[in-house]
């Protein structure tokens, strides 16, 4: 297994691209720190469904964008299972609202979720690395909106763009602490933040057409990168990001 005793914590990891990643490194031997803001019965038939194929997991009520509630999860993972491997900044929100249109709450909101929880997630991941020793990993689940503009869309953008250059900072400044940090970068996923795409026929047969695989990505498509960046046959990744997209980026233009 490749994540075999392996500890790893990923935030809004009750939904989307998170259950998925829960579930892959499960299934890999990974111990599993489920965090979650709300719906709690999610979490709990979550880890129902990793313990039915022999995984552990246990649920952590974090708010990522409280560095309090950070530090708690963190110790949650120590307190569970010993120690801290991996930590996975993967909650995210957005707004879909343009720079004429965004409001400073809308704003607040976004980058205090994805960017500001990215950032105090990895200074207390790397403290609790540096003291128990032997390295980690911190992965932010990214987008090719950190490079790729979205009109209609901008604070998420700027807070994508903005875990870009803390994973690539990041992974400098920790390098010689062996813990490394990456970015993966999804382009479109079937999940809830995109349910209206998905069930719209028109936008999703247009979507489709720009992708050169032609179809959108499910959560185990980002899952499985996931999992082999934890593992060790990407032992000499960090500062850097993984991009997951179907080939949209050089696929088309605008979406």
């Amino acid at each position: 297994m490749l994540l075999q005793g392996k500890t790893i914590v990923v935030t809004g990891g009750n939904s989307g691209i998170g259950e998925s990643i829960v579930l892959a490194a499960a299934a890999e031997g990974a111990n599993v720190v489920i965090d979650y803001v709300a719906h709690q019965d999610e979490t709990t038939a979550l880890i129902a469904k990793v313990e039915s194929v022999g995984g552990r997991a246990v649920g952590v009520k974090a708010d990522v964008s409280r560095p309090a509630d950070l530090a708690g999860m963190i110790q949650k993972a120590v307190d569970s299972y010993g120690r801290l491997d991996v930590l996975i900044n993967n909650a995210g929100i957005e707004t879909r609202s343009s720079l004429l249109d965004t409001t400073e709450a809308d704003f607040d909101k976004v980058l205090a979720v994805n960017l500001k929880s990215a950032f105090f997630a990895t200074q207390i991941a790397a403290k609790q690395f540096i003291s128990q020793g032997g390295g980690g990993l911190i992965m932010n689940i990214s987008s090719v909106h950190e490079d790729w503009p979205m009109p209609g869309n901008i604070a998420y953008c700027v807070s994508k763009g903005g875990m870009r250059m803390l994973t690539r900072t990041a992974g400098v400044e920790l390098g010689n602490h062996d813990i490394r940090v990456v970015n993966v970068a999804p382009g479109a996923v079937a999940t809830p933040i995109n349910a209206s795409t998905v069930d719209d026929h028109e936008k999703m047969k247009a979507l489709e057409a720009a992708i050169p695989l032609q179809r959108m990505a499910q959560p185990s498509d980002i899952a499985d990168v996931v999992v082999f960046l934890a593992s060790g046959g990407a032992r000499y990744m960090t500062a850097t990001t993984v991009v997951v997209d179907g080939g949209i980026m050089q696929g088309s233009v605008g979406l």
